[in-house]
């Protein structure tokens, strides 16, 4: 069986007849680019993923990375790809010209990674490591730092990590211990340790650049006291190049479900005294500068998620094609030929629930990249603001919301394919591993609730839970213009009512009710919102899809738009009902969890 990384017709509806996304060649930063550019990039990140990613990724879950000698030893194919991955320049595309990078929009620049998630998310999560941290340096920064570490970290000879949590503070960073003492300047002495980093220690790179959050002698406690150093696993000597150890040494591995391919560490700094940190921005600024990795992570993350959702989707139907199996229900007589799996109506059901979250969080994504464009580079002040806030208040739902739906259709790929599917034979059973890490990392998705209701779309009064309000009306008013989405068309209006109103409600009686039981149902109200920003993606897909259906469309085309639209009559019908119910839970103030005693368990 052999399935598309991406299927081109979904990645050329969602960038150029929803999002048009080579309207951003409107801006001077992207001017020298134009759509035919953008499609060679990508073709050129499809072919590459095919060629390097895809094809040891089952290798590399099944060699799981281990210690000889106290080194990391990797599968060489990973290495290889990683070359390959470098050599088009993709670790630096995004970024301008005098850095070495093509002035990539972010929105082409994701659509060129989804394909390598899509081929081998735990190769891929090492580029991505390390862009999101020069992306941090870059932003953040000193004009030496970004000079020293920048260039080698962009041709891929450093690597980069985030190292934040620790092993009695996972994702409470408040319990941060890492200590940081000043030498000079901004040079400090680091001490303690750190668990979880992903790329951590491996053979791969001439160094390994630590993004850590270290607590400076005398700050405050909790996270207004955490600082960011880079902490690289060997400092530099005077031409730049590699020297002398850090101090940064490999404590242990951790053994995982899955991303078995991604080695993950525990790590101990300055052991002997003898581990240097640079800080980066002022002191006690450390977690607000992370959120820039973090932010950039998490809607990663969903990528991730849902690359691996479209790849269960896409190898259950290729099976579900192919496989011969039972008869229609009533016919008795075994001499029948059999029926493809794809024939019988529960496959179905469950290819629509696949097919609905891998297309349409490809198309939250990409939106999202697409968002982060114009909050970049639009001339116009508010624009730049309104994205900004429309970005707060979609990255934890497409984080938290989608990565758990993606874990539930690859559950749907494994049952399609039954016991061969529960098999190694098969990649979907790896599929469902590597991505049950995806609800965990980058803040785990109660927190990213937590963060939802509690601040986010209360935050600037409201305002940028207000603007994503707004994108749903405009859409909602469009759509009421177009023939044939009728029903996805009033399952949004009644999904984004119950959102707004549940809102209104919850913030209402949050100061009389208190922290702990207003947000102690925090993932359901996650669940609503999650139900309204997906029938807003499916309702955008319809509305295109619909007019473009009008205009005359045969063929494979034709059968492509009618999919999007029972696609979007399937969410109408199968998903979004269920807002009205967490809605009316949400709104009786429910207690049934605050109220549960823990002896009684």
């Amino acid at each position: 069986m052999t399935w598309p990384l991406v299927d081109p017709r979904d990645l050329e509806f969602c960038l150029w007849r929803v999002l048009a996304a080579d309207r951003v060649t409107g801006y001077p930063h992207f001017a020298e680019h134009d759509r035919a550019w953008f499609e060679q990039v990508i073709e050129t990140a499809r072919r590459i993923a095919e060629d390097s990613f895809r094809p040891h990724a089952a290798k590399s879950d099944a060699n799981e990375p281990r210690i000889e000698d106290g080194r990391v030893v990797l599968i060489p194919e990973i290495k290889q790809a990683l070359e390959a991955f470098a050599e088009a320049g993709f670790l630096s595309a995004h970024h301008d010209a005098e850095l070495g990078g093509m002035q990539l929009p972010w929105v082409i620049q994701q659509a060129a990674f989804a394909h390598f998630k899509a081929a081998n998310v735990p190769t891929a999560a090492y580029p991505f490591l390390t862009m999101a941290a020069a992306n941090l340096i870059h932003a953040h920064g000193s004009e030496a730092q970004k000079a020293v570490w920048l260039p080698p970290m962009l041709d891929g000879r450093f690597f980069g990590t985030m190292a934040l949590s620790e092993t009695q503070a996972g994702s409470s960073l408040s319990d941060v211990r890492t200590k940081a003492t000043q030498i000079d300047g901004d040079r400090y002495a680091i001490s303690g340790s750190k668990m979880w980093t992903s790329g951590g220690e491996h053979e791969m790179a001439d160094n390994i650049v630590h993004m850590t959050l270290a607590r400076i002698e005398g700050a405050p406690a909790g996270v207004k006291g955490l600082s960011l150093f880079i902490v690289p696993r060997y400092r530099l000597d005077e031409t730049g190049a590699p020297g002398a150890p850090n101090g940064v040494r490999l404590a242990g591995l951790n053994h995982k479900m899955g991303y078995r391919g991604t080695v993950n560490t525990v790590l101990s700094f300055g052991e002997n005294g003898d581990c240097e940190g640079w800080l980066v921005g002022p002191p006690n600024q450390g977690l607000a500068q992370m959120f820039h990795m973090m932010n950039e992570a998490r809607v990663g993350v969903s990528l991730g998620a849902i690359m691996l959702a479209y790849q269960g989707y896409q190898a259950s139907l290729s099976y579900a094609r192919e496989r011969p199996q039972g008869r229609p229900p009533g016919d008795k007589d075994p001499t029948t030929p059999q029926i493809d799996l794809i024939a019988h109506a529960d496959v179905r059901r469950m290819l629509l629930q696949q097919k609905s979250v891998a297309e349409g969080g490809l198309l939250l994504a990409l939106d999202l990249a697409l968002r982060v464009d114009r909050q970049k580079h639009d001339p116009d002040r508010e624009v730049r603001a309104r994205e900004g806030l429309l970005l707060d208040v979609l990255t934890p739902i497409i984080k938290a919301w989608f990565s758990e739906q993606a874990l539930d259709a690859n559950s749907n790929a494994i049952q399609i394919m039954g016991g061969y599917g529960y098999t190694r034979d098969h990649p979907v059973e790896r599929f469902y591993r590597d991505n049950r890490l995806n609800p965990i990392h980058e803040g785990a998705n109660a927190i990213q609730a937590i963060d939802l209701l509690g601040r986010k779309v209360t935050m600037k009064d409201g305002a940028a839970f207000r603007a994503v309000i707004a994108e749903i009306d405009a859409t909602l008013a469009d759509a009421r213009h177009v023939g044939g989405v009728e029903a996805i068309t009033g399952a949004v209006q009644e999904a984004r009512d119950s959102w707004v109103l549940t809102t209104q409600s919850l913030t209402e009686s949050a100061t009389e009710r208190g922290a702990t039981r207003h947000l102690a149902n925090a993932h359901a109200y996650m669940d609503l919102a999650g139900l309204a920003v997906f029938g807003w993606i499916w309702l955008r897909q319809a509305v295109v899809a619909a007019r473009d259906l009008s205009r005359g469309a045969d063929g494979d085309r034709r059968d492509f738009l009618l999919g999007k639209l029972h696609v979007a009559r399937y969410v109408a019908v199968w998903d979004l009902p269920r807002a009205a119910q967490r809605a009316s839970m949400l709104r009786g103030l429910d207690d049934t969890v605050t109220d549960m005693v823990p002896d009684w368990f």
